[in-house]
């Protein structure tokens, strides 16, 4: 049960968690959610572009108020029937169909009386209805993860991985890339130093060495 004349709490309806053309749509999700415990105050079911429609259902006269009236003053003859029946219970029969009657004439009159007030404004009978172009069912933000969760809309997030293999022996010290990342340049060797060259004796000076080394003699 709906109340249309409650003043909402606050403009803030929460997310869209699902959409429909019709409102028996909304109805049924709304259903599944309260059914998985999501708090039935964070629950809203927005209409949008509402619209009123009004059938017509028929041509209004004096003969169709009367019939009208007649119908609905049945119900109010039962009413005052059941009221006796049960303040005195040995009431006759012609008595209970009296009040009836009764009630049928009270019907016609009231009818009557207003049509011929309002038949300058309108001489015909219709239904208004609200409709609308779809309806949105949203949901707070406190628990819009759940209610996506119950409706299968929740994102899932995938990690991908890099394929590894298993035949490759493993390499410790080495770091791997993350996916995406520009690979390191190779590291810089520097080159490596030349032997050093013996340089050739000067001839005199090898001849003084010479000298030096002989014995002499006496």
């Amino acid at each position: 049960m709906s109340m249309m004349n409650r003043p909402a709490a606050g403009v803030d309806t929460g997310e869209v968690v699902a959409s429909m053309r019709d409102y028996e749509g909304a109805q049924k999700t709304v259903s599944k959610l309260i059914a998985e415990e999501v708090p039935a105050r964070d629950i809203a079911i927005i209409g949008q572009s509402v619209r009123t429609v009004e059938r017509i259902t028929g041509r209004l006269g004096y003969a169709a108020a009367a019939r009208s009236g007649a119908i609905n003053g049945v119900l109010i003859g039962l009413f005052l029937s059941a009221i006796l029946v049960l303040g005195n219970p040995d009431v006759p029969m012609q008595l209970f169909v009296g009040f009836v009657f009764i009630g049928v004439a009270l019907g016609m009159l009231l009818s009557l009386v207003t049509y011929a007030i309002v038949r300058r404004r309108r001489d015909f009978a219709s239904v208004t209805q609200f409709a609308a172009d779809h309806y949105e069912v949203t949901v707070q933000p406190a628990s819009v993860a759940k209610a996506k969760k119950v409706l299968g809309t929740a994102t899932q997030t995938t990690v991908v991985r890099p394929p590894v293999d298993l035949d490759e022996p493993p390499r410790y010290g080495e770091r791997i890339p993350a996916p995406g990342a520009p690979a390191p340049a190779a590291p810089v060797i520097p080159p490596r130093p030349a032997d050093p060259v013996p340089q050739p004796q000067e001839p005199e000076q090898a001849d003084s060495e010479g000298e030096s080394t002989e014995p002499r003699q006496p």
